[in-house]
């Protein structure tokens, strides 16, 4: 499904501001906010910092985009959204990557105490070096 029917499916407007942020989030996933505020000026000088930024919530209200907070690091942005996949993040540089599930149906882990709680998701954060870093620290 495209952006704009995406949205006309949720009764939200589709403007030319919301759309510049879903195409630099499809582009580069993972991105900070300042990140996309930076790559939508290149292409719309005339949307401002605060519409960006407004957009960025809205559309994380809304389900379209996903929000994560790595440790150490401002919250990044995504439109890979309803699938459960996981993340890994290099502690050298900072590079993240997606991690589908890796055993099951999602949630694909399943908790030693749910608390009485029915789990819809689990979020995994993965930790390690990358193999660019690690090749770095090597010479």
């Amino acid at each position: 499904m495209d952006h704009s029917t995406q949205m006309r499916d949720l009764g939200l407007r589709v403007t030319r501001g919301r759309l510049a942020v879903l195409e630099v989030l499809d582009r580069h996933p993972h991105s900070s906010a300042e990140d996309v505020v930076e790559k939508v000026h290149s292409d719309l000088p005339d949307v401002s910092i605060q519409s960006v930024y407004n957009v960025l919530n809205d559309l994380t209200e809304q389900g379209i985009l996903r929000r994560f907070t790595p440790p150490h690091s401002a919250a990044l942005y995504e439109t890979r959204v309803n699938d459960n996949h996981h993340h890994a993040i290099c502690t050298g540089c900072g590079r993240v990557e997606d991690v589908d599930c890796a055993v099951g149906h999602a949630p694909c882990l399943t908790p030693s105490d749910d608390h009485g709680m029915a789990i819809q998701i689990a979020d995994v954060l993965y930790q390690g070096i990358c193999e660019d870093c690690r090749k770095a620290a090597d010479s």
